[in-house]
């Protein structure tokens, strides 16, 4: 049965030799498969799928796409099912791929004119199928893509009919849409830019000059550019989302970051609060034409924590590498994007030149036609003799060619027979009708036309300086600057973390965590925290929170959360170095460690043991008493220590040495006040928030009870503390230290009495109140903060012969509460105010140039009693 189903195969004969014998098996070598197989693999996808040529800016599908809608075009909406039936003829991978390259360069909003649902880039919603919409190519499409006169072509995949190697794009489409693509081995992201200042950046390098270029993203939010290097892939860039407040319960998200939509927002928040990370009541999405997405907070929960919360935990702040990869010359190269805008550039001056150069080339030919058929009807070539009596079209040709003689040393170039051919299809009507006025202004005309086209081919950059210009002035006004440039502060997890975990302890078992509900409460924490433990033996560890953790059944005399890089809490100690060594006495802060590790604040001698132990919060330094254990001949049984005298070092120095003595016990004797001084608070306008890493404008040395006065520019004041993770408005007209005793004069304007009044107050703290009263049209004219204020009050309209008006604000009106509607200024038309020079000093200047005499006057005391002494000293010698 085997040798008839073999005799039964017709290949039989080609599988065997002629003697019968089996064929040898082809042996493939799989090293040299797969370095030639996916090396044409990996090459393709590069090449024609998922890296944007520098050229035109387009992946192949995309340029395919637009190519098959300039074929299909006719000034009418063409339904997408078509547009993606017509680029299969050049696309060989399907109508999906088509399909989602046309609907995204649609949401992008250059290149076409869509009709329909094409999804929308704030929700994440995707397009409606491609037989409910409709596209067409965009007037800015038509104008600066298509020429084909000076395109480049190839045969598609299959041979059947040519296609564009790339578009003769005159902009730097690229930068302006952006490009993002995944291909074997590497990938591209290339992040959008602004179209006016593209058109700017071109101008600028054309001209010679510097420029610079920031990404500029459709959904708009925020960017943070000082890591941006150009693009390059060594780059960064983070985006926010734009919060505001619009009251203390709930928040509102009204731009997105770059990449992100309202779905994937909203999801990233829900995940934060399930964990724990934020504290939020609800979240509702409000969607429409603009992003608005509510997040309504829970009772006691801080509002501008909960901002710093969302840049912290959720997608509300994403990081982003650019990576500029582009298709140059075939083959892969990474660039800049300044470098792909001077390419652009370039070549759009390049492609300029040559639509220069052909136009003028058309404009001359016709110029030339029109001289020839000039001269061949006023010389009434066709009335000669010898052309009536030719015999045939050659002759006449030749009786032509030597009747235009005379004229040829004028003419751009050599008259060749299709010249003299189109003499001959001249009608007899032509020749009858024919003007010489209107001929001869017609000349002038094209004569016009080609001057000026021979002046832009010898000055092409000032053309294509003009070119942008043009872009700019027609469609720049459709494409504003969406995200905002600034700088970020960089936001602490652990800081604003909410604190909604409490940690126990069980000293007797040996175990700490969250879990532990029926132990003793040590404090709140977060989810993400470390705390810091202290045991008796002078060990200490970091260690994060979790549900139940064993720490070992020693001793535990401190346990608290720990605040990476605080430099502020000082621990304050006293400890026996070994069983019966010496007591030492230290003070020190713990600013970083390694999670988990065991640390000693003792040399480590055995039988160590804490004996005294405080952690402040702002450096303090108390009293201690300490009692010794009774010897004979023991001149003292007790005596103080105050820790302000001991040095703060570092957490393994060995302290100084308090006492060889036995010590019996150590109490407070009084608290102590900080010895790191008040805290330096600054303000960077660039980010409107406090810091205390110099940034910005120094506001003063802050204490515990101190606060931050803050001005609107809509009259609005209010005070806070100076902790870190306040926000504040960007509309700000002062802010500084407040001081309850100062005195502010205002003078504003009511829109309702209309007239101007002047009000001097002092604001009080902890009130959110308006210095111009709520009346709507109300505005400040003028805010000072001199005690004698003096304003001089010019008159305009009937009034302006009036004489000027001067005030003294001390004289005019006392000091009431910021509520005092104030006193009106006149009854008369004011046309401006001028501040004027106060005629007294200000009462805390005054005391501080007397505080400045007193120091003088001390510092020269000392000088002369440091001459007294050299003097002695001179003498001694």
């Amino acid at each position: 049965m085997i040798e008839d189903e073999m005799s039964e195969n017709p290949l039989e004969d080609l599988s065997v030799e002629s003697d019968r014998q089996p064929k040898q098996p082809m042996i493939h070598q799989l090293s040299g498969m797969y370095q030639n197989w996916f090396l044409d693999y990996a090459s393709y996808v590069i090449l024609e799928r998922a890296v944007p040529h520098i050229e035109d800016g387009l992946k192949p599908v995309q340029r395919r796409v637009l190519y098959a809608m300039k074929t299909l075009d006719n000034g009418r909406r063409i339904k997408v099912a078509k547009i993606v039936g017509a680029a299969m003829a050049f696309h060989p991978h399907g109508d999906a791929s088509i399909n989602d390259a046309l609907v995204q360069l649609g949401q992008k909003g250059y290149l076409i004119d869509t009709q329909g649902n094409w999804g929308n880039i704030l929700t994440g919603d995707d397009a409606a199928a491609g037989r409910y919409i409709e596209a067409r190519l965009s007037q800015f499409a038509l104008e600066v893509v298509f020429n084909d006169q000076i395109t480049k072509w190839k045969k598609t995949y299959d041979g059947s009919t040519d296609e564009p190697i790339a578009l003769p794009l005159k902009f730097p489409l690229l930068l302006a849409q952006g490009a993002e693509g995944i291909a074997v081995g590497l990938s591209s992201k290339i992040l959008s830019h602004n179209f006016n200042e593209l058109c700017d950046a071109c101008c600028l390098y054309l001209k010679g000059q510097d420029f610079k270029l920031y990404p500029d993203f459709p959904t708009g939010g925020l960017i943070d550019v000082s890591r941006y290097n150009d693009g390059e892939r060594s780059g960064t860039i983070k985006s926010r989302a734009l919060i505001t407040k619009i009251d203390n319960r709930t928040l509102s998200i009204t731009e997105l970051p770059a990449g992100k939509n309202t779905s994937t927002l909203i999801e990233s928040i829900l995940k934060a609060n399930e964990k724990g990370k934020i504290k939020i009541k609800k979240v509702d999405d409000m969607t429409a034409s603009t992003a608005d997405i509510r997040i309504h907070l829970a009772a006691g929960t801080s509002s501008d924590k909960t901002i710093d919360a969302l840049y912290a935990f959720t997608d509300c702040e994403v990081s982003i590498s650019p990576n500029a990869c582009v298709i140059y010359n075939d083959k892969p190269v990474f660039t800049s994007v300044s470098e792909i805008l001077k390419f652009s550039a370039d070549r759009t001056r390049q492609l300029l030149h040559d639509e220069l150069k052909i136009r003028l080339g058309e404009k001359q030919e016709r110029y030339l036609l029109a001289s020839l058929e000039r001269i061949f009807i006023e010389e009434r070539i066709y009335k000669d003799k010898a052309f009536e009596d030719a015999k045939n079209e050659e002759t006449a040709l030749a009786h032509i060619d030597k009747r235009l003689e005379p004229w040829k040393s004028q003419f751009i170039r050599p008259i060749t027979n299709d010249d003299l051919k189109k003499l001959l299809e001249i009608r007899m009507a032509s020749i009858l009708k024919f003007n010489i006025p209107k001929h001869e202004e017609m000349m002038l005309h094209l004569e016009d036309e080609i001057a000026k086209l021979k002046h832009n081919i010898e000055h092409i950059t000032e053309y294509t300086i003009k070119w942008f210009e043009y872009l700019k002035d027609r469609y720049g006004h459709l494409f504003p600057r969406m995200t905002q440039i600034t700088n970020f502060d960089t936001i602490e997890a652990t800081k604003v973390a909410e604190l909604d975990e409490k940690l126990y302890i069980n000293r007797h078992e040996g175990f700490v965590g969250t879990s532990l509900r029926n132990d003793e409460f040590v404090c709140n924490v977060s989810v993400i925290d470390d705390i810091i433990i202290f045991f008796r033996s002078g060990k200490y560890m970091i260690t994060k929170v979790e549900d139940k953790k064993f720490i070992g059944k020693e001793e535990v005399i401190h346990i608290a959360r720990f605040e990476k890089t605080d430099d502020r809490t000082i621990y304050n100690v006293i400890y026996r170095d070994g069983k019966h060594g010496a007591y030492f006495i230290k003070r020190f802060n713990v600013t970083s460690m390694t999670r988990d590790k065991e640390y000693d604040l003792t040399p480590g001698k055995e039988g160590s043991k804490i004996i005294y132990f405080t952690a402040n919060m702002n450096g303090e330094a108390e009293i201690v008493r300490v009692r010794l254990k009774r010897k004979p001949k023991q001149r003292i049984d007790e005596f103080d220590k105050d820790f302000s005298g001991i040095l703060i070092k570092s957490k393994a120095a060995r302290g100084n040495l308090l006492t060889k003595n036995e010590i019996k016990g150590v109490s407070l004797k009084a608290q102590g006040s900080s010895t790191l001084g008040g805290r330096s608070v600054w303000f960077d306008p660039d980010i409107n928030r406090i810091n205390y890493n110099e940034q910005g404008r120094f506001l003063g040395e802050f204490y515990a009870d101190d606060r931050i006065l803050v001005i609107l520019k809509n009259g609005e004041c209010y005070t806070t503390d100076f902790n870190e993770t306040n926000h504040y408005e960007p509309n700000i007209r002062c802010i500084e230290k407040f001081i309850p005793e100062k005195v502010w004069t205002a003078i504003y304007y009511d829109a309702e009495q209309k007239y101007h009044y002047l009000k001097r107050f002092r604001v009080e703290e902890d009130k959110r109140e308006l210095i111009m009263g709520e009346t709507a049209g109300n505005y400040i004219e003028l805010l000072t903060d001199k005690y004698y204020a003096r304003f001089e009050v010019l008159f305009g309209g009937e009034d302006e012969h009036r004489k000027p008006l001067e005030i003294d604000a001390d004289e005019f009106i006392g000091v009431k509460s910021v509520r005092a509607k104030g006193k009106r200024l006149t009854t008369y038309r004011i046309d401006h105010i001028l501040e004027c020079e106060p005629l007294h000093p200000d009462p805390e200047f005054e005391k501080e140039k007397n505080e400045d005499r007193e120091e003088t006057e001390s510092i020269a005391l000392n000088n002369d009693e440091d001459e007294e002494v050299a003097d002695l000293f001179k003498d001694f010698q």
